[in-house]
């Protein structure tokens, strides 16, 4: 057995020289562990926690602006509805005032030509009336003319004293003179 520890030990003695492994090593290790660990956590809290804040930060911000950006084009789709709600009212309302403007001027229209026909029909009746006093005055000349005529036929009745076939050849000889239309009108 003895042979057998001195074996083992021989070759522990030479797999730990194999991999170098002693103590000094193993505290070295340990303490530069150690030392990565305390260098990353003040990486972590100097380096790290900054950038990841800087990085919410922006993450924020960004949210923010995408929220605005929706927010303004939310604003901006109502304005637009908002403004075409308008023009369509616009629209309207120059359609009503175009209506408006043809309705008055068809009544204008109307109004003009009914009063055209009430001042031709007025130029009518007073044309007819002046005709009418015209036809009167000629009238009133013929019967003046009559006058005379008898008159004169009188005079000349009585100076020739004849019979009474000579004064109807007389009259009827006076109203050829005279003429049929003037008398009958």
């Amino acid at each position: 057995m003895v042979n057998h520890t001195m074996i083992l030990a021989a070759e522990t003695e030479g797999l730990s020289r194999l991999f170098d492994l002693d103590f000094q090593l193993l505290a070295d290790t340990v303490l530069m562990i150690i030392a990565m660990f305390v260098l990353f956590l003040v990486a972590s809290h100097f380096l790290f926690n900054p950038v990841r804040k800087m990085l919410n930060d922006r993450q924020e911000k960004i949210k923010g602006e995408l929220d605005q950006a929706a927010a303004d084009q939310k604003s901006a789709a109502e304005t637009r509805a908002l403004y075409e709600e308008k023009l369509n009212q616009a629209g309207k309302e120059a359609e009503a005032i175009l209506a408006d403007a043809r309705k008055r001027g068809m009544e204008n229209e109307a109004k003009i030509v009914a009063d055209a026909k009430q001042e031709a029909a007025r130029i009518v009746e007073t044309a007819r009336k002046e005709a009418e006093l015209e036809k009167q005055k000629l009238a009133d000349e013929v019967k003046r003319e009559m006058v005379a005529v008898a008159s004169l036929m009188a005079a000349q009745i009585v100076q020739a004293n004849i019979d009474t076939n000579a004064q109807h050849e007389l009259i009827d000889k006076t109203l050829k003179e005279i003429g049929d239309s003037t008398w009958l009108s």
